[in-house]
């Protein structure tokens, strides 16, 4: 079993930053991929970031490319989501989820926080 435990969430104005952890409670961290996903009300959870047990892989859609950077940090057993020049679309709560292997498909991720807020006001 694994817990995570996102937070960093807030609101925020158009252009802003947030930067968003999640605490990973599993020893063996550096074997599990990461991944960030998130859902606004009445849609439905959409991929944001992945990256590799190393860190060296890391996976982005589309629509945060260029504005958000995900890192993590194995000593601390803890995934970041750095995310910059923030727009109204970028609204929703934000999951980070664990698995064995890289992959941008949610329903193949094993383990799941339980969401931070963000809000981005235009």
């Amino acid at each position: 079993q694994v817990q995570l435990v996102e937070s960093g969430g807030g609101l925020v104005q158009a252009g802003g930053s947030l930067r968003l952890s999640c605490a990973a409670s599993r020893r063996t961290f550096n074997k599990l991929a990461m991944g960030w996903f998130r859902q606004d009300a009445g849609k439905e959870r959409e991929f944001v970031a992945a990256i590799s047990g190393s860190g060296l892989t890391p996976l982005y859609a589309d629509s945060v490319k260029g504005r958000f950077t995900i890192s993590r940090d194995n000593a601390k057993n803890t995934v970041y989501l750095q995310m910059n020049s923030l727009k109204p679309d970028d609204t929703a709560n934000y999951y980070c989820a664990a698995r064995g292997g890289l992959s941008m498909d949610a329903d193949l991720y094993d383990y799941w926080g339980q969401g931070t807020q963000v809000t981005v006001s235009s």
